[in-house]
């Protein structure tokens, strides 16, 4: 018996559906990029439950004829190309005649078109595959696709879609792409019954930039204009300040086709590599026309990937615009001072003095507290005998809010504004107490011998701070160097960790509030992420379509839950979700932010602080290394030393 068979044509077509029709955003790029070709002046979108139960993308382009309908949906038919050499230079989004029936093979479709020529429309349904029926019908000129239950008799696959939240998403993201790939036509996106996109198909692309993305970047957008050797380049760049933690910004079009491109990519990056700190990515928008002859887009069905014949042209070319537009405008960030408001008048408050040179045993000066009602109360200064552990740790805090605030534009607008303040202080007289009833705490093991312990404590000295950053101490028989903005760090990251799985932590409110204005993508992402960023004490209002306003942040967040940290953290998500990571990682995301808050280099502390800060680092589960990777403390033992010195051999 013959061991190979020819496949039913059923099986064919659902395995090279698979190729074309991977999720609901995919029919969506095929059939919107069929409008675009049909001439179409405005296209609309509509989908429920992200498309996998329904869709309709209605164009009033110029419809289909009535004797073409059957024919539309076959294999390898289309109106695009005539034979080979058409695909050398091809004019139209589509020309490989497998989307319809593709997507007819994996779903339920009805279509309803009307040329201008013709009196009524027509009406034909297909299901699997296999033609249901046709009549005529009233409908206006263009053509309307209603696709229903995707993957209805491809079970595998369909059990392979995101949530309904996660498909709209990538649709969201696709409507965008289009808008800014056309911004002479009118798009509109709904889901669920409400509208999230709507452009005037004026033309303007800086109006469809807006319209997207919002006034700030808007603002700060810079024109390209670059024409050479074929290849023609328009649209607009981003100033360096609007720089974004992913490359979902870097949007491009290779003759009005949105493409991934790692040649373009590169390009641009490279381009802006003198402009953006590491690991951020430009905004662009950019149309690039090349000459059909030296672009290859029929690399694959879903038409995303294309090849170029001269490679180092294109990147010449893209590099050069780009760099020449960012060289063109002056890119001075202009800086707002906000006017504090009017405030009695008060005692003045002394100048800080100069601190001395730091010894072991030198008591910590007194620090000026910032203003900010902070929600736990100071006591009064102890005696120098009854200073312990909080008490130094206390003033620490102090020191590094006293630094934040300077250059924080947040203001509390009093006691009654911070979110449980009697908690916190509940919670740190817990601490407190706890600290003192341990008798013979257990300490961690570091390098040879241990650092702290309650009977060999009073054996390690504490020399001094070098470059206002460094601290030296030296015990038993070794000289240890820590690293206070890396010790800090380790300590804040998980002491947040801790208190977001104790569930132990304390809202601050902020006024005014943060506002963001997130894309829809954006937007769908925080609302999946709601629950996890509210229990640990963020509040979010919504201010607008995708437009939130952060009312509340953790208290250990408070001087540095800036909008540009919670933009950050939103991208990083949004790679996280692309990676298909688990959504836990939140967590750690939060505790990353709030190392920002950690003790800076050059800034002096003083003995008993670093003491407390020894203390709080060596009793983690890993002080050796900040959570970035750096270390936090390093040794050399006496006889290294020795050896440098050539004391002995």
């Amino acid at each position: 018996m013959s061991k190979i068979q020819v496949l039913d044509q059923v099986t064919i077509d659902k395995i090279a559906a698979g190729e074309v029709v991977e999720r609901p955003a995919s029919v969506v790029k095929e059939l919107v990029e069929n409008a675009i070709d049909a001439k179409a002046a405005a296209v609309t979108v509509e989908v429920k439950e992200g498309g996998i139960s329904f869709m309709r993308i209605a164009d009033n382009g110029c419809g289909i004829d009535r004797e073409d309908v059957p024919g539309a949906f076959l294999r390898h038919s289309t109106s695009k190309i005539r034979n080979a050499e058409d695909l050398e230079h091809i004019s139209s989004l589509g020309f490989r005649g497998e989307a319809l029936s593709s997507i007819a093979a994996v779903s339920q479709v009805e279509l309803i078109t009307k040329t201008p020529e013709d009196s009524f429309g027509t009406r034909y349904m297909i299901s699997g595959g296999k033609e249901e029926g046709m009549e005529d019908i009233g409908a206006p000129d263009g053509t309307t696709f209603l696709v229903r239950q995707l993957f209805y008799n491809v079970p595998a696959r369909r059990k392979f879609l995101k949530t309904a939240m996660t498909e709209a998403g990538h649709v969201s993201d696709l409507m965008t792409r289009m808008a800014l790939s056309h911004p002479h036509i009118s798009f509109q996106f709904i889901n669920n019954g409400q509208s999230k996109l709507h452009t005037s198909g004026n033309g303007n692309l800086r109006d469809v930039i807006y319209h997207i993305y919002g006034r700030e970047i808007a603002a700060n957008l810079i024109n390209v204009t670059y024409e050479k050797k074929g290849i023609r380049i328009t649209g607009y760049i981003g100033a360096p300040l609007i720089s974004r933690g992913n490359r979902n910004f870097e949007t491009y079009f290779i003759n009005g086709r949105y493409v991934k491109s790692s040649i373009i990519y590169k390009a641009i990056e490279d381009a802006y590599k003198d402009f953006t700190m590491e690991h951020k990515y430009p905004f662009t928008v950019l149309h690039i026309e090349v000459v059909g002859e030296d672009v290859d887009v029929n690399v694959h069905p879903t038409k995303m990937e294309v090849r170029f014949h001269n490679q180092q042209m294109i990147y010449n070319s893209i590099y050069e615009a780009v760099d020449q537009a960012l060289h063109e405008k002056e890119l001075i960030p202009e800086v707002t001072i906000d006017v504090p408001k009017a405030e009695p008048k008060a005692q003045a408050k002394p100048e800080p003095k100069a601190q001395p040179k730091l010894e072991p045993k030198a008591q910590p000066k007194e620090v000026i507290q910032p203003e900010v009602n902070n929600s736990v109360k100071v006591q009064p200064e102890k005696a120098s005998g009854e200073r312990d552990l909080d008490y130094f740790m206390e003033q620490m805090k102090k020191r590094v809010m006293s630094y934040h605030q300077q250059n924080s534009s947040a203001e509390v607008k009093g006691k009654s504004d911070i979110f449980k303040p009697q908690v916190q202080v509940d919670r740190v007289k817990e601490v407190a107490a706890s600290y003192r009833a341990k008798q013979s705490p257990e300490q961690m093991t570091l390098f040879d011998g241990k650092l702290l312990d309650k009977e060999k404590r009073a054996n390690y000295k504490i020399i001094g701070q070098v470059f206002d950053t460094y601290w030296l101490v030296e015990f038993d028989n070794s000289l240890y160097i820590i690293d206070q903005h890396a010790a800090h760090e380790r300590v804040l990251y998980e002491k947040t960790l801790r208190e977001m799985k104790t569930r132990e932590f304390t809202s601050q409110m902020i006024s005014p509030p943060v506002i963001l204005n997130l894309t829809m993508q954006e937007a769908q992402l925080l609302r999946t992420y709601m629950d996890q960023f509210t229990r640990i004490g963020f509040e979010f209002e919504e201010f607008g379509q995708d437009s939130y306003a952060v009312r509340s942040v953790p208290a250990n967040l408070f001087s540095i839950a800036k909008k540009e940290l919670l933009m950050e953290m939103i991208d990083s998500l949004s790679e996280e979700v692309h990676r298909r990571q688990s959504s836990e990682l939140l967590d750690e995301k939060i505790a990353s932010m709030s190392c920002k808050a950690a003790v800076k280099g050059n800034m002096r502390l003083s003995a008993q602080e670093v003491d407390a800060l020894i203390g709080e680092l060596l009793k983690l589960d890993n002080p050796y290394h900040c959570p970035h990777g750096r270390p936090t403390i390093i040794s050399m033992s006496k006889r290294e030393l020795e050896k440098k010195f050539k004391r002995i051999v």
